[in-house]
């Protein structure tokens, strides 16, 4: 089977060692984890492009690697091909191998703020994203020293706290690891960050099981949604999360 997969990019070591591994040929396609910053309707015009550039000639299926991510894929459309997109809230289900497994580790950790291999590498909104993220327009990114020379520094220091720092409502973080990491350097920028912000520190083994299911099939549709021609995705408010919808268009 040809199968073309529309990624995040905070996935690419896990996605590009299953793909190597996968008994179909699959194109890999990977967006910049800025898109999540953009708002749900700048992420899903830039997702819809990319599924509308694949060449169906050459190509049976779309997958997408992404979870609903605050509704960012919602009323993405399949045109000539079928979409198969995870049933997840977001990439963090697709990091532990299950909603199941996700939800447990959540509701026994509150306040937990995860980090991967995928999310330390590619983490920041850079170029036009972040011109357009939502943080940006609020002057939620600026870094200490840019709000020192534009505010001074007694105000600085509060307005950081306030409005840039992103951790400080959590109480834990969580590294997970998924077993491709190269060596310890990831393990240990998570331990730095985590002891800068005051944050206990912990690790957690990922399972890749789920992404390697996304891409090898077949489409389980209790843990996959496979979107038909003419149909598109839509939010569903129940255990299922989402659902195919016929497209206006």
């Amino acid at each position: 089977m040809r199968l073309t997969l529309i990624s995040c990019e905070v996935f690419t070591r896990e996605l590009c060692e299953t793909a190597a591994r996968s008994p179909h040929q699959v194109d890999l396609v990977f967006l910049p984890k800025g898109l999540h910053d953009i708002g749900c309707s700048g992420m899903r015009e830039r997702l819809q492009a990319a599924v509308d550039r694949v060449d169906e000639s050459l190509c049976d299926m779309i997958l997408l690697g992404y979870g609903l991510c605050n509704n960012g894929i919602a009323g993405l459309a399949a045109r000539g091909l079928p979409l198969v997109v995870p049933r997840a809230h977001d990439c963090m289900t697709l990091f532990f191998g299950s909603r199941e497994r996700y939800e447990e580790y959540f509701r026994k950790n509150p306040g937990t703020y995860f980090l991967t291999t995928g999310w330390i590498e590619r983490g920041e909104a850079t170029g036009d994203l972040r011109q357009l993220s939502i943080q940006h327009a609020n002057g939620m990114d600026m870094t200490y020293g840019e709000l020192v020379e534009k505010y001074g520094e007694d105000n600085a220091q509060y307005l950081y706290d306030q409005l840039c720092d992103q951790t400080k409502h959590y109480k834990k973080l969580t590294f997970i690891a998924m077993g491709l990491e190269p060596d310890g350097s990831f393990l240990a920028t998570a331990r730095k960050r985590a002891g800068e912000k005051g944050l206990e520190f912990t690790t957690e083994q990922g399972d890749i099981r789920l992404l390697r299911a996304l891409v090898n099939g077949p489409w389980d549709e209790r843990e996959f949604l496979t979107v038909p021609p003419g149909f598109r995705i839509a939010p569903d408010y129940t255990n299922d999360l989402i659902r195919a919808e016929k497209a206006d268009t």
